[in-house]
């Protein structure tokens, strides 16, 4: 299948309704789930994603194009699962203890997701136990931490330090972000990597899961 490009445009555009409105088309005319994701979807996430490095797009557009990816996946995903397909991973995301902000974990997840990631969205104010927890239940090859306070930062390592105790460290690759993190941080406290962007955690995300596989 070549690509849709209207469907293309309408999420660098961040047009919700249009992209859903497409997807809908494109599902009633047999399409199949995963090309209209490889083929239209992914590619212009990676789009949005170069011009926001290129500082074309700024947070608003990223964000509003994240919505736009979001409604399009929403009918995708019931067709999906009926037909097995199998994920590029599992990955685990949440905001952690002490910490409410969710616009950047939000963002992340939907880019995930339509990267062909299965997302286990464990919320805000997520404890250490329940990542422990949402690790044992779902068993994923990556698990995402995001603060945006300083002062919940240092949650960030108790996470990781629960996922050792749990003896779970080497089953998962942790990835951190948030506006006050960098990447001397991540290191400290244990983390695999560091997104300073959600298409930095994108990209990431990927190539951990392609080094896995090879």
């Amino acid at each position: 299948m070549a690509r849709n490009e209207e469907l293309y445009d309408a999420i660098i555009d961040g047009e919700a309704k249009e992209a859903r409105a497409i997807v809908d088309e494109e599902i009633a005319r047999g399409v199949a789930p995963m090309e209209l994701i490889q083929e239209s979807m992914i590619p212009a996430m990676d789009e949005v994603g170069q011009l926001f490095q290129d500082e074309q797009f700024f947070v608003p557009e990223l964000m509003l194009s994240g919505r736009a990816m979001k409604a399009a996946m929403e009918p995708l995903k019931p067709l999906m699962a009926r037909s097995n397909a199998k994920p590029l991973g599992t990955v685990v995301l949440g905001t952690v203890k002490g910490d409410l902000h969710d616009i950047g974990k939000n963002l992340v997840g939907t880019m995930l997701e339509g990267s062909g990631f299965k997302m286990i969205d464990l919320g805000t104010d997520v404890p250490p136990a329940k990542f422990v927890n949402a690790i044992l239940e779902h068993q994923p090859q990556i698990v995402c931490l995001s603060a945006l306070l300083t002062v919940t930062m240092v949650n960030m390592k108790a996470t990781i330090d629960a996922i050792v105790a749990a003896g779970l460290r080497d089953k998962v690759r942790i990835l951190v972000g948030g506006a006050p993190l960098n990447e001397r941080f991540a290191h400290e406290i244990g983390a695999d990597g560091f997104g300073a962007t959600s298409t930095d955690a994108v990209a990431l995300a990927r190539s951990m899961v392609e080094a896995e596989a090879a």
